[in-house]
């Protein structure tokens, strides 16, 4: 039985709102190289067709996903562990010793294959069911920096697929519709 009421179905085409989060909340996408990563990955995913996206936020701490693909369990985790392994590499280059201090302090004590944790462990799957949740989720997504008092317009904060919605290209290719059938 899982551990949470979030899991993926099995080969499910359907979309799903996603909420991936650094470890202990760190805010590690403060860094624009560091986001970068994440939108480097997003953009490669999306052009070798392994995953679609209908809408995504990157915050400070966390990223918020609507996204697809044929098996979106596998992306998603090949997504965390290369965006993971990219951003340890980049500290390391950097030698920023106190993120990766802090990287290896909230490193759960069950992962003992590594020195760093990145990402916390769920994404917290929830199936876009129909239209109306879709809409919803998009919403939620594209307001998250407004909620926060970073901009007073979703469309304002560049990385968002809100100016995709407003007929502005956005940093990475989404969809913009879905089709339930």
């Amino acid at each position: 039985m899982a551990r949470t009421r979030y899991h993926f179905l099995p080969r499910d085409p359907a979309p799903y709102f996603l909420t991936l989060t650094t470890v202990h909340w760190l805010p590690l996408f403060a860094n624009p190289e560091i986001a970068g990563i994440l939108l480097d990955s997003l953009r490669f995913l999306i052009g070798q067709q392994r995953l679609q996206v209908f809408a995504y936020v990157v915050m400070e701490d966390h990223l918020h996903l609507v996204a697809s693909a044929s098996d979106l369990s596998k992306e998603i985790s090949n997504f965390k562990s290369y965006t993971a392994r990219r951003s340890i590499d980049t500290y390391i280059q950097r030698q920023n010793k106190l993120l990766l201090d802090q990287l290896a302090l909230h490193k759960l004590g069950h992962k003992a294959d590594r020195r760093y944790q990145f990402w916390q462990e769920s994404s917290h799957p929830e199936r876009i069911c129909d239209a109306a949740m879709l809409e919803q989720k998009i919403a939620y997504i594209h307001h998250n920096p407004v909620r926060r008092g970073y901009v007073d317009a979703p469309e304002h904060w560049r990385y968002s697929s809100a100016r995709d919605y407003e007929g502005v290209p956005g940093l990475i290719p989404i969809e913009l519709a879905w089709d339930p059938e």
